[in-house]
């Protein structure tokens, strides 16, 4: 399949603007994000490319920031694909105990959990605010001897952190046949034995039980399969969802409480939020 490269420059360039602009391309169904110093570039299937949508970004959201987004677009061939990401993938590190690096990285410091992930079209690298936000509410969490699941999944790093950190069995979802394929090898190459990977939505949760589960998604979708995510907890398990902002946190919280959820805490970065609650 081939791709869109679609670059926005950002004039002055802010991080949190980037994080905003990623968060609607990925709305529009772009698969993959990379950040230069002045600009965004943003992957999406040739078929669903749509520049007057991406323009209707800066009318209904960005309209009276105090900056300017020009747009260029070009197709990148399917067997190019390695070469871009590898060439934008810098290794991360995160609480000075988690390395999130791809294969072809050697020379990164010697942590507790060392990620290797080759994420090709799927999101999930560690660089965006709401993975780094998971992976600390993660690195806070004692897993040992339960049952995980993490919904959304992408690349699985969040499973494959969880498998680390000694959980008992993982469940890794996503909707999407990129980010699936893409588990599988990600699972396999960190030797996370125990982590299982499923294509779908939250219907395969009917009847599935977890100690903790991970949602790092968006509002609306947390918003709407949250009493699912619920149905699957015992009395004080644990639901950590991130992939909203800061004004939405309200939201996120009434609806836990409709869902017998106690709120526990949250961590903010770049305006983006993880909650953590707890199942009464």
């Amino acid at each position: 399949m081939d791709y869109i490269e679609l670059k926005c420059q950002i004039q002055p360039f802010t991080e949190e603007i980037a994080e905003i602009l990623i968060a609607e391309l990925g709305e529009l169904e772009y698969e993959s994000f990379t950040q230069s110093d002045d600009a965004v570039e943003a992957y999406i299937q040739v078929p669903l490319f749509d520049m007057e949508a991406v323009k209707q970004i800066s009318l209904n959201h960005l309209s009276n920031a105090p900056f300017t987004l020009s747009y260029s677009h070009k197709t990148i061939e399917s067997q190019d694909w390695n070469a871009v990401w590898e060439s934008n993938f810098n290794p991360v590190i995160i609480a000075d105990q988690v390395v999130i690096r791809a294969s072809f990285h050697t020379d990164t410091p010697k942590v507790p959990h060392d990620i290797v992930i080759d994420p090709k079209m799927s999101f999930g690298t560690g660089h965006h605010s709401t993975t780094s936000l998971m992976v600390q509410s993660i690195l806070e969490t004692d897993l040992t001897d339960k049952t995980v699941l993490d919904m959304g999944c992408g690349t699985s790093l969040l499973a494959i952190l969880a498998s680390q950190r000694n959980a008992a069995k993982v469940d890794a979802i996503d909707i999407d046949e990129w980010p699936y394929k893409n588990s599988l090898e990600n699972i396999k190459n960190n030797g996370a034995n125990n982590v299982s990977v499923f294509l779908g939505d939250a219907a395969l949760l009917e009847g599935k039980k977890y100690d903790i589960v991970l949602a790092n998604i968006n509002r609306n979708i947390l918003l709407n399969d949250m009493k699912r995510y619920v149905a699957c907890l015992p009395k004080d398990g644990q639901l950590i969802m991130s992939g909203f902002y800061t004004e939405d946190l309200s939201y996120i919280q009434d609806e836990a409480k409709k869902n017998n959820l106690k709120y526990i805490s949250h961590k903010v970065d770049l305006n983006w939020v993880a909650v953590r609650f707890i199942k009464q």
